[in-house]
């Protein structure tokens, strides 16, 4: 039996609204850190020893800070990275929501590219410390965000938790126009302010991807690359929820390093962060493609 998500409350793949995948691919990885093609099953392993309550043997998934999930979630499985057109081909005309973990941040291309030839141009929200934006070398998890401008809206796109950019990036992020809010941005702002500028800049299509680098060390130390003065989880949280609450087209979690974290920690702040937005009040999008 494969383990599953504490919160997967779907038996069969028909009666789901949003899709679990997992990625377990680092091949386009150039950290040094090795170790996130592990993650998605230590992510499932953590979630299911640390979120569920057994009474009268009977297994109770432990609510999140929104309650019981509002929507119907199974958990398909991992896949490969060369089955991803297919499989997400087949998700997104079956009208589903695909979540997925990963693997390196390179795969958001191949599933972002995968939305947008289906859905039209796609609103990226991005939370990473780094922006992913260089364009002199391809294909790889620091070119993401270039990779994936021909399938998203720039001008409806921004980047959250921002702080450790190369040159070419800055210059991209100013050439294509997307909108950054750093972590001191947030800070010095505060919440409200800047959700309201997020929500006046994305558009419907809304994919979220979500590197764990986003948060700080002291709180997610188990990721490929860490950059202190990051995110904290709450507001993380805070920010997800109010960006997904209309729905979203899909998101993903990414660069979850197993080998380099403490006592699994944040292997179960990623579970979390995936549980909460799907437990999120306001979520359900349904899609039609034909």
């Amino acid at each position: 039996m494969i383990e599953t998500i504490s919160w997967s409350n779907c038996k069969t793949y028909r009666e789901s609204e949003y899709v679990v995948l997992g990625l377990p691919d680092e091949s386009h990885s150039h950290s040094l850190r090795k170790g996130t093609s592990n993650a998605p099953d230590v992510i499932r392993r953590i979630s299911r020893e640390r979120d569920v309550y057994i009474e009268n043997n009977t297994e109770s998934p432990a609510y999140t800070n929104s309650g019981a999930p509002q929507s119907k979630i199974f958990d398909l499985g991992n896949i490969s990275r060369e089955n991803i057109p297919f499989v997400y081909e087949r998700i997104l005309h079956d009208g589903k929501i695909p979540v997925t973990m990963g693997g390196d941040h390179s795969l958001t291309a191949q599933i972002v590219k995968a939305l947008g030839m289906k859905h039209g141009p796609i609103s990226l929200v991005y939370f990473d410390a780094h922006p992913d934006f260089v364009s002199s070398t391809r294909d790889f998890y620091g070119s993401v965000v270039y990779d994936c401008l021909p399938y998203i809206n720039p001008k409806s796109s921004v980047m959250i938790g921002i702080r450790s950019p190369e040159l070419e990036e800055v210059q991209n992020i100013k050439k294509y126009g997307i909108t950054v809010f750093s972590p001191a941005d947030i800070q010095y702002y505060g919440f409200k302010h800047t959700i309201n500028e997020i929500l006046s800049i994305v558009g419907k299509n809304i994919y979220i991807s979500f590197d764990m680098d986003c948060i700080d060390p002291a709180f997610a130390p188990g990721v490929s690359v860490p950059v202190p003065m990051g995110l904290n989880p709450v507001t993380a949280s805070i920010l997800l929820k109010n960006i997904s609450h209309d729905g979203i087209v899909g998101m993903d979690i990414m660069e979850v390093c197993p080998e380099y974290d403490i006592q699994a920690n944040t292997c179960h702040l990623a579970s979390r962060m995936i549980g909460e937005i799907l437990s999120a009040p306001v979520i359900k999008k349904k899609i039609s493609y034909f």
